[in-house]
């Protein structure tokens, strides 16, 4: 009688709705937490309750609030590989995490090409069944988060989950991009590496966006004030909105379900691949770039880190007039400090809305935080568009990260604007990329499409009033060097096989509204 009379005072302090006493949920078995920088650790307790945590050689004590919360700091942890035991003691309930190992953590975020699975890839690729075979990586681990979205940000996580070790058995079900990334981080820093994903397929970039970053533009601040309203159709309505389908698509959604519960966990940075749709059919690609500052200064708030990494990949090709204007959005968005993009639109794979080749695009993305993070001597990116100057009826081009210059080669008409992959290696390599047929790399003052050895800048003159009237089959062409063929020309409403390709909202992108207009000035660094 005794028992359950203090069980039930024990109840009636807890606060109503939340979590049973203990640290949030996204600490479990397996996990890895964040090396050299002070890593947060919080949960639910009675009101006034002692709480300790102790972690390799550290104790640290704290009382929960009046509302039943605590939260402690660990100081900075060298990176280790041996599992070792986090204990959380709350009043006489004791909670032990483990198999806690010290490395690396990266936060992996987007819609359904982050959430395509190393076992899709498998199926599809020799190179990813061989993959699979070397995933014997303990030292990796991998955290999905599945939480429905929210009208407001919650403080744990609700369902079901935990920490995944990497094994040939497990890695199947690991975002094949964030897995590839977290390999060539481990393989290059000889630390263990810890990934969250967030990814949810089919989604824009919206509910993903803390609703206090909605602002700063009109576009933002309008989509911030519809997502508080519940309003779908203002979305779609909205010129820069998009094909929100249900209370998901909403500003901050996403990120009220599943990224308030797990942050401030520590992490290193942050990974991103999205865009899909916010540009299909009755989806608008404007105002994408403010929609990934927002992002991006969004996640840096809820996480205490102004400086936090964010690094994205940029669409692959697809026969869609707005993936073009998209492509160029994500590109102009590397004006914020601290990001960097990975180019894939040379990583073609028969025009399909998933490419299987993630391991590209993996490898691309950790390029950017081996270089601007832990410091080592890779490039991190093929030539991108600086900016053009008319000097004498001639254009001038100029690009960042070209290194010791551009390369071009002679390639077969229709497939001349064609890109490649850097660097050309042959398959059965980690990449698969190789160069076509016929091309012969050679010096060039860029006088016209090649071969270049690193990913290409692969947008620019869309970007100027003088060349807004064009054809479609002249922009898809001649600006975006893409692989075409005369069957499908790069229109807007021609994506087979994407997700709402049958849709069609008021907010609808088409290039005939695309003729009438031009891109804002810009300061190119």
């Amino acid at each position: 009688m005794k028992l359950f009379r203090g069980l039930f005072l024990f109840l009636l302090v807890l606060p109503a709705g939340s979590s049973a006493a203990g640290p949030a949920k996204i600490f479990s078995d397996h996990m890895v937490l964040q090396c050299e920088l002070p890593v947060p650790v919080w949960g639910r307790a009675a009101a006034g309750s002692e709480v300790l945590v102790e972690f390799a050689g550290q104790s640290v004590k704290t009382k929960a609030d009046g509302e039943g919360r605590w939260k402690i700091l660990l100081e900075p942890l060298k990176a280790n590989a041996a599992g070792r035991d986090l204990v959380v003691q709350v009043a006489a309930e004791r909670t032990v995490i483990r198999d806690v190992l010290v490395g690396e953590v990266w936060f992996a975020g987007g819609q359904s090409n982050m959430d395509y699975r190393v076992g899709g890839m498998a199926r599809r690729l020799a190179e990813g069944r061989a993959l699979v075979k070397a995933a014997e990586l303990p030292s990796i681990r991998f955290r999905k988060i599945n939480e429905s979205n929210s009208p407001s940000p919650q403080e744990d996580l609700k369902r079901g989950g935990g920490w995944v070790v990497c094994s040939p058995r497990s890695v199947a079900g690991f975002s094949a991009v964030a897995y590839v990334f977290a390999q060539r981080l481990h393989l290059e820093l000889g630390v263990p590496v810890g990934v969250m994903d967030c990814s949810w397929g089919g989604t824009p970039i919206e509910p993903y966006i803390p609703i206090e970053a909605f602002k700063g533009h009109p576009t933002l601040e309008r989509l911030g004030e519809l997502g508080k309203a519940g309003d779908i159709a203002g979305v779609r309505a909205l010129a820069g909105g998009t094909y929100a389908r249900s209370a998901a698509w909403l500003a901050g959604a996403i990120y009220n379900g599943r990224i308030a519960p797990v942050a401030p966990y520590a992490i290193r940075g942050a990974i991103w691949y999205q865009a899909e749709s916010n540009c299909g059919r009755g989806e608008d690609p404007r105002d994408y770039a403010h929609k990934m500052r927002a992002l991006i200064r969004g996640w840096r708030g809820v996480w205490g880190r102004k400086s936090l990494p964010v690094y994205f990949v940029q669409l692959p090709q697809w026969p869609s007039y707005a993936w073009t204007w998209m492509r160029e959005e994500q590109r102009r968005a590397l004006d914020e400090p601290g990001t960097g993009m990975a180019v894939t639109i040379d990583l073609d794979y028969a025009n399909h809305i998933h490419p299987p080749n993630k391991i590209d695009v993996g490898e691309r993305l950790a390029r950017w935080p081996l270089a601007k993070v832990y410091s080592r001597k890779v490039p991190v990116s093929g030539p991108l568009f600086r900016g053009v100057e008319l000097r004498a009826g001639k254009a001038v081009v100029s690009f960042l990260h070209a290194g010791g210059g551009l390369m071009a080669g002679k390639l077969p008409l229709l497939w001349r604007y064609a890109t490649h992959a850097m660097p050309l290696r042959r398959p059965g390599k980690r990449g698969i990329s190789t160069a076509p047929p016929g091309c012969r790399p050679r010096p060039s003052a860029l006088t016209g499409p090649g071969c270049p050895t690193t990913p290409p800048a692969t947008r620019w003159v869309s970007r100027y009033r003088e060349f807004a009237v064009v054809s479609c089959w002249q922009r898809a062409r001649f600006y975006e060097n893409t692989r075409l063929h005369p069957a499908q020309p790069a229109c807007h409403g021609s994506r087979r096989g994407g997700n709402a390709a049958s849709r069609q909202g008021p907010a609808a992108f088409h290039r005939e509204e695309l003729r009438a207009l031009s891109w804002p000035e810009e300061a190119e660094g």
